[in-house]
């Protein structure tokens, strides 16, 4: 294995990286622990009310191009991102449970907001899940591999950590090639919440989970920007009738073309079952602004703007992003808000897109990210 295949990162006391080959199996070296293993993070109604702090101590990360490689720090209970069609996410061996914990704690993730384990084959569903209704077939069906996350009773082989203490348990198949090189490799299914800390804009290129997370995991699979931009749509299958916890890239629409009894749920416990549901979450650190018309965008060279208009001629924003449709808002708005961060601007202008087709999720997103 070349050497020149891998890159070292520093860790935030700006300790260089051994080179990877130093890292391999020996008399005198093992694989770092990516989190201290006498750690824990609460999980219950509790856990959301207890930051999960203090800050870890740093470690070193991996950056690698190599599925095989991550696959291998994943195997030995370590934390790894690697990337996905909607976000890259931060993976653990979803049968481990102490690993899974892990999660929680370098993401600072209440421990009550469950994960989406991860599959590389339909046929690991029945593992993972004490039942499979019919309707849930037929999803599988249509859209795996895809960014469809269905929510299944939970086997109980799986640990309750993975489900933050919960019954249920969502299950999705990547439609990435990398992705599934990397689950394959991995040989179990994998827990992965976004590679992100908790509450930040999703990642959705390998440069941001580095920003986010370098020294507090093991392992980056590198792999190029997202191609959707936004999170998986989440339905859940335990009861009668089917309900999308989480508005995501597959549409109500194409859901209801294959099960027409698909229902949106507004409120009520069950959307406990999906994380992305109740906290904070994709946030910026400047306010978020959601506007109608661009003119609704102040004379203000410290703001940014991002929509389907562009701003009327005038003093400009710090940062004016114009997307050709709502597919290209979504695909871009994540990045966008990494690049506000970067500016420092002082506000943030979204334009409102209609609610529907994949209006739906973008919507959805910008609203969680506006509210204070």
């Amino acid at each position: 294995m070349a050497e020149a295949a891998f890159r070292s990162t520093r860790t935030p006391r700006g300790d260089t990286i051994r080179p990877f080959l130093a890292l391999l199996p020996s008399a005198s070296h093992s694989f770092p622990r990516s989190l201290n293993p006498g750690r824990r993070c609460l999980v219950g109604a509790s856990a959301s009310l207890e930051p999960l702090e203090p800050p870890l101590p740093p470690v070193q990360t991996l950056l690698t191009p190599s599925p095989t490689v991550a696959a291998t720090f994943l195997r030995r209970g370590e934390l790894v991102a690697f990337p996905t069609e909607t976000v890259y996410g931060l993976g653990a061996d979803a049968l481990d449970p102490e690993a899974v914990r892990r999660i929680f704690e370098a993401k600072g993730r209440p421990g009550d907001n469950p994960l989406i384990v991860h599959v590389a084959h339909p046929a690991q569903v029945d593992a993972l899940a004490a039942e499979c209704p019919p309707a849930a077939r037929a999803l599988m069906e249509a859209f795996f591999p895809g960014p469809l996350t269905l929510v299944l009773p939970r086997h109980p082989a799986v640990p309750a950590v993975v489900s933050g203490g919960l019954e249920t348990i969502g299950v999705r198949m990547p439609d990435h090639a990398l992705a599934r090189a990397f689950l394959e490799a991995c040989g179990r299914p994998v827990a992965a919440p976004s590679a992100n800390r908790s509450g930040r804009p999703s990642p959705t290129t390998w440069e941001a989970v580095h920003e986010d997370l370098a020294g507090r995991i093991a392992c980056i699979l590198q792999g190029g920007p997202t191609q959707a931009g936004l999170e998986s749509t989440v339905v859940d299958v335990t009861g009668p009738i089917p309900l999308v916890l989480r508005a995501g890239v597959v549409t109500p629409e194409q859901l209801r073309q294959v099960v027409p009894a698909v229902r949106l749920a507004r409120t009520g416990p069950e959307l406990a079952r999906s994380p992305g549901t109740r906290y904070r979450h994709y946030a910026p650190h400047a306010p978020v602004h959601l506007i109608d018309t661009p003119s609704e965008v102040p004379a203000d060279p410290e703001a940014a703007y991002i929509g389907l208009l562009p701003v009327p001629a005038g003093p400009a924003p710090a940062l004016s992003v114009v997307c050709a449709d709502v597919q290209d808002y979504a695909h871009r708005l994540f990045d966008f808000f990494r690049r506000c961060d970067a500016r420092g601007v002082s506000a943030i202008y979204c334009q409102r897109v209609p609610p529907d087709g994949l209006g739906l999720a973008l919507m959805d997103r910008l609203q969680r990210a506006a509210a204070r």
